[in-house]
């Protein structure tokens, strides 16, 4: 299964992460490369944060999709981090998202290369020893 997530759509969830966290005080946001660079980013201007290079305490720590939780793990022990992704394929636990999206549903982002969804989504599989 394939989907599409727009700009729009990328939008709206800036917004949805920005209301969740705009009472909260951050010591800057930090978006795992690749997957969360762009909302890193966009989460900076809109929470008026740093965009820090290195997650530390009590940052913002952001990416696109939680699958199998390898990326998100290594940061998970940052004291006072808030974890949230676009995308979850599993209920979250101790992170939050904006989506929850089918464990087999493959997301096209509106910064990828749509025409080479076939080899990036063989690669990811292949690397991560998913079936």
């Amino acid at each position: 299964m394939i989907s599409y997530f727009t700009w729009n759509d990328f939008d709206n969830s800036v917004k949805h992460i920005a209301n969740k966290c705009n009472l909260l005080e951050f010591s800057g946001v930090y978006g795992i490369p690749r997957g969360g660079l762009c909302l890193a980013v966009a989460l900076s201007h809109k929470l008026k944060i740093n965009l820090i290079s290195e997650p530390i305490k009590n940052s913002l720590i952001v990416d696109d999709v939680y699958e199998t939780g390898i990326t998100l793990n290594n940061f998970k022990d940052i004291e006072g981090a808030m974890f949230f992704v676009l995308f979850s394929k599993i209920k979250p636990t101790w992170w939050n998202t904006v989506h929850i999206s089918n464990e087999k549903e493959w997301i096209i982002f509106p910064w990828e290369n749509a025409s080479n969804f076939h080899s990036d989504r063989n690669n990811y599989i292949k690397k991560r020893g998913l079936s």
